[in-house]
């Protein structure tokens, strides 16, 4: 029984052709793919990609992805491109995400952004049931607080960890 299907190796040939060439809106169709590999791989493209406008197909991938595996990397991927839209869905996320998985690496995001206005947000995450999510606030609260009055280069100011 082959582990990786023949058609999934395939679509990642042709993938690779397209994300060469930049092919925004291919990577954006493939988002709602039945293959939660794909739904991944093409939420790290779209990222890679760049751009403040991929923000808002991201986000849609944070709230509505059926996979909790994929809602875990488009909140990875979110606190990764560091724009200020990405706030909202990632609060959201961290305060209302049925997994605990994602909810922890929505927190961890907040804090590799550094954004004051998720303080609030990653406060009240220290009560929330589940320890893995209650560690992610206090080292996403740790982070905030460095990069407001400790730190000199942001760059190590975002190596939190996720």
């Amino acid at each position: 029984m082959d582990v990786v299907p023949q058609s999934r190796l395939s679509l990642l040939v042709e993938m690779e052709d397209k994300y060469e060439k930049k092919e925004t809106e291919y990577f954006v169709d493939l988002l709602e793919h039945e293959d939660y590999v794909i739904r991944c791989r093409a939420t790290c493209i779209l990222v890679d990609i760049g751009g403040e406008d991929k923000v808002q197909y991201i986000a849609k991938v944070l709230k509505d992805d059926p996979n909790e595996l994929v809602r875990h990397e488009a909140a990875f991927s979110l606190g990764q491109m560091c724009y200020s839209n990405g706030i909202e869905p990632l609060e959201d996320a961290t305060k209302n995400d049925p997994s605990m998985f994602v909810r922890h690496e929505a927190a961890i995001a907040l804090g590799v952004m550094g954004s004051k206005k998720a303080r609030e947000t990653l406060e009240k995450a220290l009560d929330d049931p589940d320890e893995p999510v209650r560690d992610s606030a206090v080292v996403a609260l740790s982070n905030l607080e460095f990069m407001e009055k400790l730190s000199k280069n942001e760059k190590f100011a975002k190596l939190t960890g996720g």
